[in-house]
């Protein structure tokens, strides 16, 4: 009897044709997720990916198979036992690899897929027969076949029988990098990290960009964000977080435009910057955590004018979303307690008394020509670093 790890696809099994490059990536994503763990061997059919280990240390596939509820593109995960196909072994299997859920349960059911039809039993005789031989090893149990405590899962398939207990939850959504890749605007606070999130469940592979403003906004400010990056790679992969230094910037929006245009004006910069780095870098669009009418700046009137300095979509997963629902996110994927840490973000300062609720845009424009934005804009993106990879910054400047 073997332990191995069951993966059920999602979205992926309806995608046809192309329906082999989203396995491949999703099966790229997943071991490079669990290989710190051990050396496994991952196989797909089915609609099922089936890892099992090859080396490693006697906790790996648990590791692996919770390391596997945060990859995206997976519907349903289980830890399975491996057998010979048939009616004896799968027997064996059942009372051995289950016994102390069948102990410790009250109800049980028996449910069954026979996906090689040549296996001699019928599906309803797995079941009813399976059934019996668990009731007479576990006599305490009783049948519940509409709320059991434990569901006992038979699967035959071409190349063996599984059994394993109740499915946990997958991540759902699509491979992260099958849907391309996009610039995360990431400030540090508890709405950006969820965008990441949700944007990743689609299948997006994320660059991340943040702006600080030494000396209003100080170093653990800085480090607050790189950490919530690190914490959002167990969910996205590898995601790299580029630094632009905004004081200047944010000075001459000070001291040449009205203030209750300082935050679209910035808004607007803050777009020019990341649309530079992402036409720089090959990412097709901008990810923001705004959500309608939560602040001055993401008013609809707002929101069409900040995206007009944008040259490329811009997309806001939270946009229907109220505080609560994006609170509550944020705490099941861990980012809500480094969020709230009190340290500034560059989007707090010189934060106008009485911001224009609806900015127009010829207004801002002229406004912007004063202020020599274009200029600000490129200036604050060749300042722009990638955070703890001098190598990357090195040739950048070369390239620059």
């Amino acid at each position: 009897m073997e332990k191995i790890i069951l993966l059920k696809l999602g979205e992926i099994a309806l995608k046809g044709l192309n329906r082999a490059s989203f396995e491949n990536r999703l099966m790229g994503n997943l071991r490079r997720r669990i290989s710190p763990f051990g050396k496994f061997e991952i196989r797909s059919a089915q609609s099922t990916l089936y890892v099992r280990k090859l080396a490693g240390p006697d906790d790996a596939v648990d590791r692996a198979f919770e390391a596997a509820g945060d990859v995206f593109g997976v519907v349903a995960r289980s830890m399975a036992a491996e057998c010979e196909k048939n009616y004896g072994a799968i027997r064996e299997t059942a009372l051995s690899f289950l016994a102390e859920r069948f102990t410790e349960a009250a109800t049980f059911k028996v449910d069954a897929r026979r996906s090689d039809k040549r296996f001699p039993m019928t599906t309803p005789e797995i079941m009813e027969t399976l059934g019996g031989d668990i009731l007479e090893k576990y006599p305490h149990l009783r049948v519940d076949v509409h709320h059991p405590e434990l569901t006992c899962m038979v699967e035959v398939r071409d190349h063996a029988a599984y059994v394993h207990g109740d499915q946990l939850p997958g991540a759902g959504g699509m491979p992260v990098g099958s849907a391309g890749e996009a610039l995360l605007l990431l400030s540090g606070g508890i709405d950006s990290p969820v965008a990441a999130y949700m944007m990743a469940k689609r299948g997006l592979a994320l660059t991340a960009v943040h702006f600080e403003s030494p000396p209003y906004t100080s170093e653990r400010a800085r480090e607050k964000v790189l950490a919530l990056a690190k914490r959002l790679e167990r969910f996205t992969g590898r995601l790299p977080v580029w630094v632009v230094p905004f004081t200047e910037a944010q000075l001459a929006i000070r001291d040449v435009c009205p203030e209750e245009y300082f935050t679209v004006i910035m808004r607007r910069l803050m777009m020019r910057v990341a649309s530079l780095l992402a036409e720089r870098e090959g990412l097709g669009a901008l990810i923001t955590g705004e959500s309608l009418g939560q602040v001055a700046s993401q008013t609809l009137h707002a929101i069409a004018v900040t995206d007009k300095s944008a040259d490329r979509p811009v997309f806001r997963p939270l946009i229907g979303m109220d505080k609560e629902e994006i609170v509550q996110l944020s705490r099941r994927i861990d980012t809500y307690d480094l969020s709230i840490l009190p340290y500034e973000d560059c989007c707090t300062v010189f934060t106008p008394r009485h911001p224009r609720l609806k900015p127009r845009l010829s207004e801002v424009l002229e406004w912007e020509e004063k202020l020599g934005a274009e200029a600000l804009a490129e200036a604050a993106y060749r300042d722009a670093k990638i955070a703890g990879e001098p190598e990357e910054e090195e040739k950048r400047d070369a390239d620059l």
